[in-house]
């Protein structure tokens, strides 16, 4: 039975609870940590759970008991507890983004290889069918060369959002939108179409003047080959349509999903190739459901990581790709000059002391409130 504590007991802290409790016969939750009891002991009564509660993690981590630790706090401490977590032979599960800089991606990669423990890092959108399947008709080589991406990561917030104490600043939220929200999409993208040789992008802030972080950003991946994606990343887009379209030389496959192919008449004009549409739905079809999606499919498949019976998919170097590529946005739209990938400590941007001095302040952040009373996120499309 592996024991799990979990760090931190705000919104984002149920989805782990729950994808835990699916898997009771392999798992147990007995530890609780925050700095505020009586968030932690409302949680222990909502989940039912029998668990102690701690408002330091160094105490929690002097508990030989716990084998696994899920950490659920904001994105600026990640780093800190992982590697406190790792060196104290923990296994980890930290929530996206790994990290507030690629300097403590690097350093919670090293203690992981050091300790050997499991560390991965939440991708929650990649253990979902129809982003299962999209990767399988990506890798038949159907739709031919890749030729462009469109990534619409639309999500909304409203101007209160960034009122919580730790939202909307460079030193704790570590970014905006493009960070904290656009982060499933670009995970999704980059382990789909590989890492892009340089990106061009733009950020603003258009409605919160609470916040010193973007609100909207848009960037240019170009590849080696000529190929290029865009990625829009927002918090003022109402509907919160998200979706992946990959264009191919054949054809088109996306997120919500739809597949076109065109083929070329004598003039050069388009005509639907309904042949190749056909051969590509039928391999959409035949690829098997996840028996779970979600939080519950990667708790799973850290547990199996644990039990030893394959290696996580969203290992702690995949977390810090994501990372990279939204570091290199950032960077681009502050120096206004395109940045090259891949990024290392030469990056005015690679560690948190950079990224405090160099990032852009839209507004300065006038509100600050230590909880909300409604404890309910949502969290955008389904892709269906």
């Amino acid at each position: 039975m592996i024991k799990v504590a979990i760090i931190g007991t705000g919104a984002i802290a149920s989805a782990h609870i729950k994808a835990y409790q699916q898997f009771a016969d392999r798992c147990e939750i007995i530890a609780l940590c925050d700095l505020y009891v009586e968030k932690a002991k409302s949680t222990v009564e909502e989940f039912h759970l029998n668990a102690h509660i701690y408002t330091k993690c160094d105490e929690l981590l002097q508990d030989t008991d716990i084998d696994l630790i899920s950490i659920c706090t904001p994105p600026y401490t990640h780093a800190e507890i992982a590697v406190a977590a790792l060196n104290a032979g923990k296994h980890v599960l930290v929530e996206k983004p790994m990290a507030a800089s690629l300097e403590e991606c690097d350093a919670m990669n090293d203690a992981q290889q050091k300790s050997g423990r499991v560390l991965s890092v939440i991708s929650q959108n990649r253990f979902t069918n129809p982003m299962m399947k999209l990767k399988s008709i990506l890798e038949t080589g159907l739709m031919g060369p890749i030729v462009h991406t469109q990534v619409d990561s639309f999500w909304w917030r409203g101007h209160s959002y960034y009122d919580l104490w730790w939202r909307g600043t460079w030193e704790k939220e570590g970014g905006g939108c493009t960070l904290n929200h656009a982060v499933h999409h670009i995970d999704i993208f980059h382990w789909m179409n590989g890492m892009p040789s340089e990106v061009t992008a733009v950020t603003t802030n258009t409605s919160h003047d609470n916040a010193e972080v973007e609100d909207l950003s848009v960037a240019i991946c170009s590849y080696p080959n000529g190929s290029l994606g865009q990625i829009t990343s927002s918090v003022v887009h109402h509907g919160e349509e998200q979706q992946l379209i990959f264009q191919g030389k054949n054809a088109r496959v996306s997120v919500p999903w739809k597949v076109r192919a065109s083929k070329s008449k004598e003039n050069g004009f388009p005509e639907r190739d309904h042949e190749l549409e056909q051969k590509i739905q039928q391999h959409y079809e035949a690829v098997t459901d996840l028996s779970y999606e979600g939080h519950a499919a990667q708790v799973d498949d850290v547990l199996c990581a644990i039990e030893g019976k394959k290696s996580v998919l969203v290992d702690g170097h995949a977390g810090r790709r994501t990372l990279e590529l939204i570091t290199a946005i950032y960077q681009s739209a502050n120096t206004r000059q395109s940045a090259s990938l891949p990024l290392n400590e030469s990056s005015p941007f690679y560690t948190r002391k950079g990224i405090l001095e160099n990032a852009r302040h839209f507004y300065e952040k006038t509100a600050s409130v230590k909880n909300f009373s409604e404890n309910v996120i949502t969290t955008g499309g389904k892709y269906e």
